[in-house]
């Protein structure tokens, strides 16, 4: 049986049908949900994919994109982004897989798909490939896609005290004008995240820059009044 058959089959043996139409509601997604819920999910699919070893990074690449682009179901497309994090599969995580993410991320749009991909594959790649992967941000950060710039603002989410400041300040600079939710929610997350790290330098920044309500309420949660 193929890796895409056995991650259907496992979804299905596991799916709670009456509460895929609340799922897709809360999601306000097009495509239906099963009824799965996370971490029954999680768990069948670390045995599918433990059974199913994958030899090669061009292999897996396909795998990844053959579940993504075949999907039917919601979970479907989750056990896509799962499978790009599988432990077994880090050694591939290299800039050949960019294009795979690009696509997930420009076709998936929306942050239940997006922001995994953000926070952990694209970060990954810009902590192991900086010179390539700075310039590549910054053109994100630019784009008219908005999921490619919220991808672009908050791939630093998890680098704490590694957070390049200058980086993260261009990718919400082309951003700050935009009055899309996502796009000031995601600036106001990137903020907060790294306000747990240096919380008087996003204090002065907020200050200097005329940033959404939203964004400010976002990135100044965690701090104390005034």
């Amino acid at each position: 049986m193929s890796l895409g058959k056995a991650v259907r089959l496992a979804l299905q043996e596991i799916a709670e049908p009456h509460k895929a139409e609340p799922m897709r509601a809360y999601m306000k997604s097009e495509m239906p949900f099963l009824g799965v819920q996370a971490t029954p999910r999680r768990a069948a699919l670390r045995r599918v994919f433990a059974d199913h070893r994958i030899d090669s990074a061009p292999e897996w690449r396909r795998a990844v994109l053959s579940l993504w682009r075949e999907a039917e179901y919601r979970e479907e497309r989750y056990a896509a982004v799962e499978l790009t994090g599988y432990h077994y599969y880090r050694d591939f995580q290299t800039l050949y897989t960019v294009p795979m993410y690009e696509e997930m991320v420009v076709t998936g749009a929306w942050w239940d798909l997006v922001d995994e991909l953000a926070t952990h594959r694209v970060g990954g790649l810009l902590t192991a490939f900086p010179d390539t992967m700075r310039p590549l941000m910054l053109d994100w950060a630019a784009a008219d896609d908005l999921w490619k710039r919220r991808t672009a603002i908050l791939c630093q989410n998890r680098f704490k005290s590694r957070t390049d400041t200058a980086l993260l300040y261009a990718c919400i600079e082309p951003s700050l004008s935009d009055t899309d939710f996502f796009a000031r929610k995601a600036i106001g997350w990137a903020l907060r995240e790294y306000a747990k790290t240096n919380p008087d330098e996003v204090v002065r920044y907020v200050r200097a820059k005329g940033i959404s309500g939203l964004s400010r309420r976002e990135a100044l949660k965690n701090l104390p009044a005034g």
